[in-house]
């Protein structure tokens, strides 16, 4: 197989040229493949035999393109901690195009830290290894918990140091995504003052992501009630697992409904929804429990872009596109609800009256106790079969109140089987994440590689993968992410 069996479409580049500059990523002094995401390939229609040669290598820096390729920057707005920037885009990204998977299906392919573009902004364009295994470490964790995600295919070490903090050893990453559609990109479009331009924007994104808003009577309001539908859905299943997603900006919210940027992100330990992991969230915008609020607030912003295509009458517009907006909220809260009954292995069908006073109850407990988010419903399984003890010796601030819950809760006949499907053994916890990036950075990638086998199966409890199971030791914390750049 050669760069010519790829072939990559220049869908987004030819339907949208106002949002995308032609670009080249930058040579590569020596590149050496340190992952590739091999089921992912297959996905994909790719052979990872031929990925891990020269010309697979080329393509997953970028420097080897198939013929008819057209690596764009995109263009794109956002609100970056509730401030507008009118012009971001890609400064270190290129999107080399889309492949159509072997079910027919578009992917973006798409890199990281290929260099400087038009929007970089005075930045050196680069990445650096860890943040970018980071990605494919916590996107392989998130794809197998069954969130939607966007996911790495490779990283490729360039040879090449970058300066942050320290002199880091650089690293390319090719990311793959349903599309890179932001609500920042319609914000983008939208301050072009150009009708044309943001209705061929949201007609791509009606066409790539949500066809069903075609038969609409109002395609444009049909478009911003199905990304309402997929974030509020995609924010529930953040919030089930105790995901942080850090950097909630509305050039990280997309269209597609996919997790997108695994920068400061992380996943919370002991309860409490004040948890906060990024180094520049100094007011907790992002904190693990802002985060549905934050994303209706993203979600306004995007309303607004599309007032002019909802309605020629701007208050009628406005009516309109509020009535959807505020079934966000119920939206939310309806999986939100559903995924902790699952949690709880609750029976089908129990009043609202019963379930809803549990929770509440449950989660004012965790929060109290300072319990481990993760290890607490995976144990509670175990309480569901009658080994209670190991659940109640989380509980050392408030005993008693945690007895009187598990009683209420036991008296259901929660179903354990249920549980276990939905609460992992296994997510990319901090330490373990860091652990494998400093042994990577520092050349050893089998701890990685140990860590991806173990969160690739999350459910599975397993023999010897015991520590991939246990909360950080004490003296970790208190833990804080950064952004990469």
């Amino acid at each position: 197989m050669t760069s010519a069996g790829v072939v990559l479409g220049d869908r987004f580049a030819r339907e949208l040229p106002e949002l995308a500059v032609r670009w080249q990523a930058e040579s590569v002094p020596e590149a050496r493949l340190l992952v590739l995401n091999e089921p992912l390939a297959v996905e994909l229609g790719l052979d990872p035999d031929w990925l891990r040669g020269p010309d697979g290598v080329g393509l997953l820096t970028g420097t080897v393109l198939p013929p008819g390729a057209v690596p764009v920057a995109q263009a794109y707005a956002g609100h970056q901690f509730g401030g507008y920037v009118p012009r971001l885009g890609d400064g270190r990204a290129l999107l080399l195009g889309e492949l159509t998977t072997p079910g027919g299906e578009l992917r973006d392919l798409h890199l990281k830290g290929s260099g400087p573009t038009p929007f970089a902004r005075g930045g050196d364009g680069l990445a650096a290894v860890g943040p970018m295994l980071r990605e494919y470490i916590v996107g392989e964790g998130m794809h197998a918990l069954g969130i939607p995600t966007t996911r790495a295919l490779a990283v490729v070490a360039t040879g090449r140091s970058v300066q942050r903090e320290t002199l880091l050893p650089g690293a390319v990453l090719a990311r793959v995504a349903r599309s890179h559609l932001r609500v920042g990109t319609f914000q983008y479009a939208a301050s072009t003052g150009d009708p044309g331009l943001l209705r061929r924007l949201a007609d791509h994104a009606i066409a790539r992501h949500h066809p069903q808003a075609a038969q609409a009577d109002n395609r444009y309001l049909a478009l911003f009630d199905a990304v309402v539908a997929a974030q509020a859905d995609l924010v529930a299943r953040w919030m089930l697992v105790g995901f942080v997603h850090g950097v909630m900006n509305t050039d990280n919210t997309t269209i597609s409904g996919e997790t997108i940027d695994y920068g400061p992100c992380a996943f919370m330990e002991a309860y409490h929804p004040e948890t906060v992991f990024s180094s520049i969230d100094t007011w907790g915008r992002y904190a693990y429990g802002n985060q549905p609020t934050i994303m209706g607030w993203n979600l306004a912003r995007f309303a607004e872009t599309l007032l002019p295509l909802i309605h020629d009458d701007q208050d009628t517009a406005i009516a309109l596109a509020q009535v959807r907006l505020q079934e966000f909220g119920p939206r939310f809260q309806a999986a939100l609800d559903a995924g902790m009954r699952a949690k709880l292995g609750l029976p089908a069908g129990l009043a609202e009256d019963v379930a809803t006073p549990l929770m509440n109850d449950l989660i004012a407990l965790l929060a109290a106790n300072r319990v481990d988010f993760t290890s607490f419903f995976r144990r509670l399984g175990r309480a569901a079969r009658g080994e209670v003890e190991p659940v109640r010796a989380m509980f050392g601030v408030d005993p008693a109140g945690f007895d009187d819950w598990l009683a209420r809760w036991r008296a259901l006949e929660p179903d354990a089987a249920v549980m276990d499907r939905v609460n992992p053994a296994y997510i990319p916890r901090n330490h373990l994440v860091e652990e494998a990036l400093a042994a990577a950075t520092a050349g050893d990638l089998a701890p990685l590689h140990r860590l991806v086998e173990a969160i690739r199966a999350p459910y599975d409890e397993r023999p010897g993968f015991e520590r991939y199971a246990e909360p950080a030791p004490e003296d970790f914390g208190p833990y804080q992410t950064f952004c990469g750049t």
